[in-house]
């Protein structure tokens, strides 16, 4: 049977903060403030936004997936020529749809129609836009058995996303607290599934975006698919029990409880990051004087794996002086030496353990 989505906000929003749902949030907010004032503390904040949001890409992708490893991964962003599997390409697309994702967010403080449409657009590589013709369900991957039937007409689709672009952005419809409010949107976005493909990526997406423009967090440096990964069954059974029996409280609550899983991992990476930083930092002043710079030891943890051509254009020095400085690093045993063809490249393992452990 179709689904029957209601408008936003709902009559009652006491269903949604509910007693044990506002004790979650306010554990929720004081993780999410240290987080954002861990993450403030990296000097470079490109740093943290490749970084992790490669790590996301990664994770999101999982969830429909879309599997590929950190190795895979950092060597695409090296050589074009190392991306050989769809899967590399497809996490790549990800961490491009949400930086760009997250640019328009920052600069406008809103989440519009059309930036969901570029992101879905940046993920699938086509413009199909809203779907438009009858026929989506979501099924069982392991039963093919229709688990739920979204929205199937145009103007449905189209008025429940300008309902849902109006709840996002106007706080006036609903004073609910923005971390439930989150919880919300993302539900009646997968509920509405306006796309044909791209759905779940794009709702994550937007849960990060939600958070920046909401001042909550600074930076994108918050994501919820490693928790979906990990409590998937759960993810899924609470979603669809909203739909089934209209009770929100479980559903929020699960979503409150990623809130604060993945904040106190990420307070702890960015800590492990912060500290790791410091130590290479010491380390190369102490061995190398001479190459030390603000702009070497940020190219290190901007890149995982990085190359001579990186060194040139960030530190803005010649090839011969890039190398040297590789060969240099290398040899005081800041870098691992790689070979891909005839072109190297350096990678750093101590930053490379810490983001895995934390995947």
């Amino acid at each position: 049977m179709t689904a029957s989505i209601p408008l936003l906000p709902l009559d009652n929003i006491e269903q949604w903060e509910t007693r044990a749902v506002l004790k979650k949030v306010a554990e929720a907010h004081r993780y999410l403030a240290e987080l954002k004032g861990v993450a403030a503390s990296i000097p470079n904040e490109a740093i943290l936004i490749n970084t992790l949001a490669l790590q996301e890409a990664k994770d999101s992708s999982e969830v429909e997936n879309i599997v590929t490893t950190h190795d895979e991964l950092y060597k695409a962003n090296l050589f074009e020529e190392a991306i050989t599997s769809p899967a590399t390409k497809e996490v790549q697309d990800y961490a491009v749809a949400l930086k760009l994702g997250f640019q328009a967010a920052r600069q406008s403080k809103l989440i519009r129609l059309s930036d969901i449409l570029a992101i879905q657009q940046n993920l699938e590589h086509n413009n199909a836009g809203l779907r438009k013709l009858p026929g989506t369900d979501l099924k069982n991957a392991r039963t093919g058995e229709v688990v739920y039937t979204p929205p199937q007409h145009a103007d449905e689709i189209t008025a429940l996303m300008d309902n849902l672009v109006q709840f996002i952005n106007n706080d006036e419809l609903c004073d609910a607290d923005p971390l439930v409010k989150m919880a919300i949107i993302h539900h009646q976005f997968e509920s509405i599934h306006p796309f044909y493909d791209g759905n779940g990526r794009t709702g994550r997406i937007l849960n990060i975006l939600y958070l920046v423009v909401k001042d909550l967090l600074n930076l994108p440096v918050l994501y919820l698919s490693r928790f979906i990964i990990q409590h998937k069954a759960d993810y899924y059974n609470n979603l669809q029990a909203v739909r089934d029996t209209g009770n929100w409280e479980p559903w929020i609550a699960f979503m409150l409880g990623g809130v604060i899983d993945t904040a106190q991992n990420t307070i702890s990476l960015i800590t492990e990051m912060k500290s790791l930083m410091a130590n290479v930092k010491h380390g190369i002043r102490e061995q190398l004087p001479k190459i030390y710079s603000q702009d070497l030891l940020n190219n290190l943890f901007h890149h995982p794996y990085t190359k001579i051509d990186f060194i040139i254009e960030e530190l803005g020095v010649t090839r011969i002086t890039a190398t040297k400085y590789l060969e240099q690093l290398v040899e005081h045993g800041f870098l691992t030496k790689q070979k891909i063809g005839r072109a190297n490249y350096y990678i750093n393992e101590p930053l490379c353990k810490v983001l895995i452990a934390h995947s």
